[in-house]
């Protein structure tokens, strides 16, 4: 019996070390993720013969299924147009046959009404009434015909043109959300007794395909990874985590994220909360504002502790008289208060505060009209 959940190949697979049938279990958050198991001797205080997840499985077997199928759509999407031309057509045969056997019943019972002696009432009756009631079936027999003939389907140029692409294109109708899973299971049973699996080096799935008529085919496949390694964080994503979240939020962290092109390891943008998840999972400490070096300062905060604008200081650090660091690309800039107590800056920023005019490591001067 062919039951309604997400696994193809339930029922399909056999394992090639023992011999068992594989059996499917649901993982997953909604419960819908396939993986097939081979229980093996766990049962029994062992370990499981062999595991792996089903969804790139379904999609590879689902490939085979699709190639072994496409021959036959075109002559699939003929047979469909035929009996789209003769429905109703052995229906039809059988009323005409029986209105012929109806009218000549009918036309009997006439000449013998026609032929009896109007005195004698009593037959007269009876041959009468035998008459109305072979005309009466005839009619019931002549609206039959003529409702089956209202009722037959016309198939335009546009229904022979449409199913003779779905013949061609069968791909198409398998992978469409119309076509339920039940539905495919039953194809793929209707083709395949069974497969035969084992893995390779625990990297690569052997299957041997054994179809309905006595051939068999075989091919390969990498072994799905599990959720946990496929969708594991990237290492130097992982890094850049541990090493922001000493000085900086989580909303901060994605927005780095984000702006290097980063992705979670579901091919997810990055958010705070995806951020904070990763945290969670890895046992990283979140920020504490207690705990920040109060001698380092990002660009916001030198501005207001040096009391010059943000281009001055970006003036210096380009001229490298100020010195500035980064955690990554797009992460804020980390200034020293230090430094900026330190000489030449401080003399510079003085003069600037003093004079109007920013004056780099005894050059020309330049005009700050944006202090005042």
């Amino acid at each position: 019996m062919v039951r309604s959940g997400q696994g193809l190949l339930t029922g399909l697979l056999r394992c090639a070390r023992c011999g068992r049938k594989l059996h499917i279990r649901y993982w997953g958050k909604h419960g819908t993720a396939a993986r097939y198991l081979c229980s093996g001797d766990f049962e029994t205080g062992g370990r499981y013969c062999l595991g792996f997840g089903g969804a790139r499985v379904d999609q590879r077997l689902s490939e085979v299924i699709l190639k072994a199928l496409s021959i036959y759509g075109l002559k699939a999407s003929m047979a469909a147009i035929a009996q789209s031309r003769s429905e109703g057509s052995e229906q039809r045969g059988a009323l005409e046959r029986q209105l012929q056997h109806a009218r000549y019943e009918a036309e009997r019972a006439f000449v013998q009404y026609d032929q009896t002696d109007p005195r004698n009432r009593l037959v007269a009756d009876v041959l009468e009434e035998r008459w109305n009631v072979k005309l009466a079936e005839q009619q019931r027999i002549e609206q039959a015909l003529s409702d089956l003939n209202d009722a037959r389907p016309v198939l335009t140029p546009a229904n022979e043109a449409s199913l003779l692409a779905l013949g061609e294109d069968f791909a198409s109708v398998w992978q469409s959300d119309a076509c339920p899973m039940t539905l495919k299971k039953r194809i793929a049973r209707t083709l395949i007794r069974e497969i035969v699996v084992d893995v390779v080096d625990n990297h690569e799935l052997n299957m041997i395909i054994h179809w309905h008529g006595g051939c068999h085919s075989a091919f390969r496949m990498p072994k799905p990874l599990s959720g946990a390694i496929a969708h594991k964080t990237a290492l130097e994503d992982l890094e850049l985590i541990k090493t922001m979240a000493r000085r900086y939020g989580d909303d901060e962290i994605a927005r780095v994220l984000s702006k290097l092109g980063r992705r979670t390891g579901k091919g997810n943008r990055w958010s705070q909360d995806r951020v904070a998840t990763v945290r969670r999972k890895y046992n990283i400490a979140a920020l504490v504002a207690g705990e920040l070096d109060p001698d380092i300062l990002n660009l916001a905060q030198a501005t207001q502790y040096t009391r010059v604008s943000d281009t001055t200081l970006m003036r210096l650090i380009k001229a490298k008289l100020l010195k500035a660091e980064q955690v990554a690309p797009y992460a804020p800039l980390e200034i020293k208060r230090t430094d900026l107590d330190s000489e030449p800056v401080a003399s510079i920023l003085e003069h600037l505060r003093t004079t109007g005019r920013l004056l780099l490591n005894g050059g020309p001067s330049v005009e700050q009209r944006s202090l005042f």
